[in-house]
């Protein structure tokens, strides 16, 4: 059985190319759209416009890793997003879960502790090793107002951390907590994380369609009056 790469594309084959991005870049994404995938990893793929790669958006529950150049995207209210990086395998992988545990066996990816192990065991096919991985986390806001009894973020938040330090795996940046629902954008290959947080008018919506899983009308809810960090 011929290997295949992280798109599912036998290398050297002749692959159906898109428009050209810049940099002289290939659009693959009409490609990796018709190609078949395994439940819970990310399959909306899309161009990026602003900066101009191939890209997929990661919805709860749902992980992606690759070892190719293009950008990994979510959009996080209480949820988090962790990101795993190995500069020698120049590989990397995000998850975005929803809570860190939980009984239902439907949907294993919107808990932390299976999120986690699914994101990691996916960056050691890809030839990864958990002593020279690194994490950077992202997320676990307080996006509904009077959600202090028990905060869905700080839980969040607290789990990730203590799950990666129990796995050795240094967090060398994170970006979590406070009212701001966030947009991150990953460079598997680079281990680059950029971060935009998005304005809170309306919290409670962003809380309802996240639980929903759309992150597509989370982005658009969010829109406007936000700040980039990086």
């Amino acid at each position: 059985m011929m290997q295949t790469s992280t798109f599912g594309v036998v290398p050297g084959a002749n692959v159906q190319t898109g428009r050209v991005l810049v940099g002289g870049r290939v659009s693959r994404v009409e490609y990796l759209k018709t190609l078949p995938h395994d439940p819970g990893v990310a399959s909306f793929f899309y161009n990026d416009h602003h900066f101009q790669y191939d890209a997929v958006k990661v919805l709860p529950g749902e992980y992606y890793v690759a070892n190719d150049n293009m950008m990994i995207m979510t959009v996080l209210g209480s949820c988090i997003a962790a990101c795993i990086w190995d500069a020698r395998a120049c590989a990397g992988g995000m998850n975005h879960f929803m809570l860190p545990d939980g009984e239902s066996s439907d949907g294993m990816g919107r808990y932390g502790s299976y999120a986690m192990e699914l994101l990691i065991n996916q960056m050691i096919k890809l030839g990864s090793r958990r002593e020279t991985m690194q994490a950077k986390v992202f997320g676990g806001a307080q996006v509904m107002a009077g959600f202090t009894t028990m905060n869905v973020g700080e839980r969040n938040t607290q789990f990730v951390l203590d799950y990666l330090a129990t796995e050795h795996i240094a967090v060398v940046s994170k970006d979590v907590l406070d009212i701001h629902p966030r947009k991150v954008c990953y460079f598997p290959v680079t281990g680059k994380a950029l971060v935009k947080r998005l304005a809170h008018a309306h919290p409670e919506i962003l809380v309802v369609q996240e639980r929903k899983g759309n992150a597509a009308s989370v982005a658009k809810s969010t829109s406007g009056g936000s700040i980039d960090l990086f």
